[in-house]
């Protein structure tokens, strides 16, 4: 019987350089978000080198997308894990962000100098014009999958829309507290399905208030990086729920830029390659120019790294965990309604009669006619590109 046993092939060991070489290339053409990063590793991984089986990549992409921060990036992070190990995470993960990182910080240094020229104004502001439209976007995007993984139940269906109504409020109302809100949603979720593991939900609601307490506190780097830390280790669903959870920090609490030079930075994100969560390079970039754009950057990726070489061994048992399941049935629909809600601060953040719309266009050209994000932020670009050559005030 020993003999019928099929014995699997040795994983191939990829060299350190090919691993750099290959993830760098994707980091540099990886536009489109998480869905594009994701076809791409696959094709590189699954279908081109045949490095990881299309069933091991798969429960890949699900095990991410159980954790908080980028999910496109832990996976980029997982894959090189694969191959070799921590120094293959390492590897890959920086070369996956670094080429997006450079390109975030120099877009930075143009979209925020002090006098920039007046064609990068009508750029800044008819893309900045279009990020409302990527909000709403976004956040219908993720409502399939967050609806089915509710459950069927009238009960189930209505807490979801519970949820989401309290992040969408939370959202546009209370920003600094955006992520108290998303857990106690998840929270909730857990303890009505009873799935709560000894000692899970006590700690992690003692311990965010008294951070949230502290990162209000201080200012400079330390602010800084408590609002990268946020985007990195506590934000659910996708990249574009930074969004919310930067929005008032950045514009409101330590007044690092205003309305729409976040709105400049939440489209520069968007438009260069890698993961979305270069924005908050921006805003870091902002709040004390390059160093502290590296700081934020270095903050933000840097749990990401943690979760797959620390538990990169037990994602099999992190996906069958009913407590982490039933937290982001919860977590997930108010990650949807506080994307949307975003929306509404980033719209009042305009300040120009003719963005309105170039607003209504991206809502066209993203939700009726399906087409990309990056061409859309383009097209909002050029739009102000011209209108600002033309005299318009931008």
């Amino acid at each position: 019987m020993s003999d019928n046993t099929e014995v699997p092939p040795p994983r191939p060991v990829v060299p350190l350089v090919t691993i750099a070489r290959e993830w760098t290339r994707l980091g540099c053409i990886g536009f489109g978000g998480p869905p594009a990063h994701i076809a791409l590793l696959r094709r590189l991984c699954v279908e081109d080198r045949g490095w990881i089986d299309a069933e091991e990549f798969e429960d890949g992409i699900a095990t991410v997308n159980l954790l908080p921060g980028p999910a496109s990036t832990q996976l980029a992070i997982f894959c090189a894990w694969r191959l070799r190990g921590a120094a293959g995470a390492v590897v890959g993960g920086l070369c996956f962000i670094v080429p997006g990182l450079i390109m975030v910080l120099v877009l930075s240094a143009v979209f925020l100098m002090h006098h920039p020229p007046v064609w990068v104004l009508g750029a800044a502001a008819g893309g900045g014009a279009g990020v409302p439209a990527v909000a709403l976007h976004a956040a219908s995007g993720l409502v399939p999958a967050s609806w089915r993984r509710a459950g069927d139940g009238r009960r189930q269906h209505l807490r979801w829309v519970a949820y989401a109504v309290v992040g969408g409020t939370a959202a546009a109302t209370i920003g600094p507290f955006l992520v108290l809100v998303l857990a106690a949603c998840g929270t909730t979720e857990m303890l009505l399905r009873r799935q709560r593991g000894p000692n899970t939900s006590r700690p992690a609601r003692a311990v965010v208030p008294t951070l949230l307490l502290h990162g209000a506190a201080v200012g400079g780097l330390g602010a800084v990086a408590w609002v990268a830390l946020k985007v990195g280790a506590l934000s659910y669903g996708g990249g574009f729920v930074i969004v919310p959870l930067m929005q008032h920090d950045a514009v409101s609490t330590y007044h690092w830029m205003s309305g729409a030079q976040f709105l400049n930075a939440v489209a520069l994100g968007q438009i260069s390659p890698g993961p979305v969560v270069q924005t908050v390079a921006a805003v870091g970039y902002a709040a004390g120019g390059v160093g502290a754009g590296l700081l934020a950057a270095l903050v933000a990726f840097a749990p990401s790294f943690a979760f797959v070489l620390a538990g990169g061994s037990h994602f099999d048992r992190i996906r069958a965990n009913g407590a982490v399941q039933a937290f982001l049935t919860g977590a997930g629909p108010a990650v949807v309604g506080a994307i949307a809600g975003s929306s509404i601060p980033l719209g009042l953040a305009l300040g120009h009669l003719w963005q309105i719309p170039v607003l209504a266009g991206a809502l066209l050209w993203l939700v009726v006619l399906r087409r990309g994000v990056v061409s859309s932020l383009l097209l909002c670009g050029a739009v102000g590109v011209v209108l600002s050559l033309a005299g318009v005030p931008a």
